[in-house]
C-alpha cells in the first residue's frame, strides 16, 4: 500500500515561494507517475502539474506554468514542487498523488491516480 505524505504549506505573501514535499512509502517509487492537485474553498478539485515516472517529463496547468516547477528525488522517494512568484489566486489545499503508469506517460485528471496524500494548506496574502 502506497502513502503519500504532503509537508510545506504555509503562509506566505504575494510574490514570494515555497516547496512542497510528498514523501513516498509502501512502493516502488520508480513505477509511479506523480501529480500535483490543488482545491480552493468552494471549488472543484484541479490539476497542477505532473511528472513522469522516470523524471523525463513534466506537464503544468497554464495557469501555473512559468511559476511552477516539479521534480523528484529519487534516492528520497520524494517528490516536489516548486511554487514561485506566488498568487493570492493560488490559494489551495494541495495534495499529491501517485499511480503505476509506463514510462514518459502524464497523467492530468484526478480519477487516473489511484493514491492520494493528506494535502497541505497553502495561503498566499496580498
Amino acid at each position: 500500500q502506497v502513502q503519500l505524505v504532503e509537508s510545506g504549506g504555509g503562509l506566505v505573501q504575494a510574490g514570494g515561494s515555497l516547496r512542497l514535499s510528498c514523501a513516498a512509502s509502501g512502493g516502488t517509487f520508480s513505477s509511479y507517475a506523480r501529480g500535483w492537485f490543488r482545491q480552493a474553498p468552494g471549488k472543484e478539485r484541479e490539476f497542477v502539474g505532473a511528472i513522469s515516472r522516470s523524471g523525463d517529463r513534466t506537464y503544468y496547468a497554464d495557469a501555473v506554468k512559468g511559476r511552477f516547477t516539479i521534480s523528484r528525488d529519487s534516492a528520497k522517494n520524494t517528490v516536489y514542487l516548486q511554487m514561485n512568484s506566488l498568487k493570492p489566486e493560488d490559494t489551495a489545499v494541495y495534495y499529491c498523488a501517485a499511480t503505476l503508469a509506463p514510462t514518459g506517460v502524464i497523467l492530468t485528471r484526478g480519477p487516473q491516480y489511484h493514491y492520494w496524500g493528506q494535502g497541505t494548506q497553502v495561503t498566499v496574502s496580498s
